[in-house]
């Protein structure tokens, strides 16, 4: 075909990037670029288009596009021709990610990784879509003729090229803001998110809709809240089936503990192997808060095991905090055998009494579920030790000890396998949710291990990642920038920091988190809620404003944002944040709680504005062994929606309200008060009393 313009050289300029997915392509023939302006002037400069794949280093399909097509010299010399690369870390730049797959899915109803998008030198989009194959396969076209059909529609078509990106633009303008104006926020706007949440329940496998299957740890944590107040049986039934289910199936990996990122099916069997620092964070704290609501073992030695999965893989032991993520595969044409198994691979690493329970504990036997390769199996819970015992005439804690020495023997074997890679990027928003999932389990578990882990990594962020002036950094490591602060990374960071002030007691944090989220209201607000980035001048894919709402799939930064607002409000006496959640909550609750799953964290702010939360108030000198009974039995109680404040007599660092002062003065001797708005318990110097009122005090 005949395309116009000369070549002008350049180099793939992957190799110096600090995001392990940009770098892994560095030895490609295409002459990537990281996004930057260079980028853009480079394709005025040339009129040519943008090629732009976002993707990321634990992304299957990303893997086998880049090894079918961007490392083919025939594909590399059409792209280097006629198009100006650009490729982008989705977990880097979840900016330009959320931007892409907007205006990709509105124009093609298609969304995901990898996502290749064609832009205007201007960074609009005018074609896209996700993977494409090397040859015309699956319903979709080759690659190499999208490349082509896409260059010669740009030359030929120009003027309509810019009025489809221009109009797409437009369409776009309020992208991620309310879709209906908002309202009055009440107890029947709750009510109806539930009942949605209800209606999108799967009561035979758990979990919200079918196949295929993600988490939503932010439901979960909604539904655990509302089980606390209600004591509503078929709330607690829909999260006891959920997690126990999950915890059975092959998306929870029965070996190495954690969950992998979601199941393909709808009984949670066969997973996408790649294990997330989000979802795991999310997931451990569901598991957490469910055991201490249950009490049932079996959601407790989860939780443990999904914490065993974080300090053990994605812990940075050396300097504290969390990695992001655990890929899938080793190499782009494998499909999660590190983690499965086939029949003699199991035989080879068991006696033969073992591999005897195992196959019916894991049903091993057959075909495997593997659709690539059916001789692998992914493991999953199919029978009990009890049913094995009848099934194999044996004793039934013989089977227990069979599965335990098993399981450690196939764990042995696995490990010495050659391990998916772990990106060690230390992103700030996921961070934030594995500090305050691990201050959770340490307040149910009473781990010091957990704590411990969640204020070093805490801590490494305030040395490392934070400026009074300027906020929370998205990722540590060396060489990033901090020049990238999104509104999630800021409000999980903060969420964390309260957290572990009620944890430790430690004053520092909550001015930390004060500086924060005045940084938040002074940079990111724009009248009806919060923009993901700092208001700044236009730029190439960030021009359109995005305000995050929904959990997709992690919590709501909004929502975050108001549960942050509100906890301050309470601890430190100051109404407007609580005017500011009040605002924001109004102009955005209505027209999302209809969608339940999706609004979970912002129904959970929601709840905590309509149901005043207990909050714990103890008075007393901070190295006294009664004032740490008493945080230490509030820390335990079960409520959900508890806060806990600690003050002793003198203190300055932080605001302290005039009823605290109050209860300063009339306490000689360390003291606990617990209210809930305006009516408070009888003050108590008995941490088992204490625990008891928290648990049960005020709730409506």
């Amino acid at each position: 075909m005949a395309v116009g313009h000369g070549v002008a050289m350049t180099e793939n300029r992957l190799a110096r990037e600090t995001s392990a997915y940009l770098r892994s392509a560095a030895h490609q023939p295409v002459q990537w670029l990281p996004w930057s302006a260079e980028a853009f002037a480079r394709a005025k400069q040339e009129d040519k288009p943008v090629l732009l794949d976002v993707g990321a280093v634990w992304c299957h399909w990303c893997h086998v596009l880049d090894h079918e097509s961007y490392d083919d010299p025939d594909v590399a010399k059409i792209i280097n021709e006629h198009f100006v690369a650009i490729k982008v870390d989705r977990d880097e730049r979840p900016d330009l990610d959320a931007r892409y797959q907007h205006a990709v899915g509105a124009l093609t109803g298609q969304g995901g990784w990898p996502l290749t998008a064609f832009l205007t030198p201007e960074g609009k989009v005018f074609f896209g879509g996700t993977y494409f194959p090397p040859v015309d396969a699956y319903g979709r076209p080759s690659f190499r003729r999208v490349l082509l059909s896409v260059v010669q529609y740009y030359r030929d078509n120009r003027a309509e090229v810019d009025d489809v990106a221009g109009q797409l633009q437009r369409q776009l303008a309020s992208l991620g803001g309310p879709p209906t104006r908002g309202g009055a926020v009440d107890p029947t706007l709750l009510a109806a998110g539930i009942d949605s949440i209800r209606r999108a329940f799967d009561p035979t496998h758990g979990g919200f809709g079918g196949a295929p299957k993600f988490p939503h740890p932010s439901t979960v944590d909604l539904l655990v809240r509302h089980f606390a107040r209600t004591r509503e049986e078929a709330v607690q039934q829909m999260v006891t089936r959920t997690l126990q289910k999950m915890a059975r199936g092959g998306v929870h990996d029965q070996l190495g503990g954690g969950f992998h990122r979601y199941a393909t099916d709808a009984h949670w069997g066969v997973p996408h192997f790649e294990k997330m620092l989000y979802d795991n964070a999310g997931l451990l704290s569901n598991y957490v808060l469910a055991y201490q609501a249950t009490g049932l073992a079996e959601l407790r030695e989860v939780a443990v095991d999904t914490a065993a999965f974080l300090t053990g893989v994605l812990m940075d032991h050396r300097r504290g905090g969390f990695w992001g993520s655990q890929d899938a595969d080793v190499h782009p044409t494998d499909d999660g055998s590190y983690f499965t198994w086939t029949i003699d691979e199991a035989k080879s690493a068991l006696l033969d009494e073992e591999f005897a329970v195992l196959a019916e504990h894991y049903h091993l036997r057959g075909n495997g579920e593997m659709h690539t390769d059916p001789s692998r199996h992914v493991l999953f819970i199919d029978r009990d030790p009890d049913v094995i015992a009848a099934v194999l005439h044996k004793d039934v804690a013989d089977v227990r000890t069979l599965i335990g020495s098993g399981r450690g023997k196939l764990l042995a074997s696995r490990e010495r396998r050659t391990a998916p890679f772990v990106d060690e990027a230390c992103y700030a928003n996921w961070n934030g949710m594995a500090i305050t999932a691990f201050l959770q389990a340490y307040e149910v578990l009473g781990t010091p291990e957990y704590r411990d882990v969640a204020v070093r990594a805490l801590e490494r962020f305030m040395q490392e990642g934070y400026r009074s002036d300027r906020g929370v950094a998205h990722v540590l490591g060396p060489g990033a920038t901090g020049e990238l602060r999104l509104l999630d990374d800021q409000v999980q960071i903060a969420s964390a920091l309260l957290s572990a002030y009620e944890v430790t007691g430690t004053n520092r944090y909550v001015q930390v988190a004060r500086e924060i989220t005045d940084v938040v209201l002074r940079d990111y607000w724009d009248d009806t809620g919060l923009l993901d980035i700092p208001r700044g001048p236009a730029a190439p894919g960030v021009d359109t404003p995005y305000k995050p709402v929904q959990d997709s799939p992690t919590p709501s930064p909004n929502g975050v944002a108001a549960l942050v607002l509100l906890r301050l409000s309470r601890i430190l006496g100051v109404s407007s944040y609580r005017s500011i959640a009040e605002r924001l909550l109004q102009a955005q609750a209505p027209p999302l709680a209809l969608q339940g799953v999706f609004a979970s964290t912002m129904l959970t702010a929601l709840d905590d504005l309509l149901h005043e939360p207990a909050h714990v108030t103890i008075v007393g000198a901070e190295n006294h062994p009664q004032t740490a009974a008493l945080r230490e039995a509030a820390l335990r109680a079960f409520r959900p929606d508890k806060i806990i404040s600690v003050h002793s007599d003198g203190e300055t660092t932080i605001p302290v309200p005039e009823v605290v002062r109050a209860m300063i003065a009339h306490s000689a001797q360390p003291t606990a008060y617990v209210c809930a708005g305006m009516a408070c318990a009888a003050p108590t110097t008995d941490p088992a009393v204490l625990a008891e009122t928290v648990a049960t005090f005020g709730l409506t």
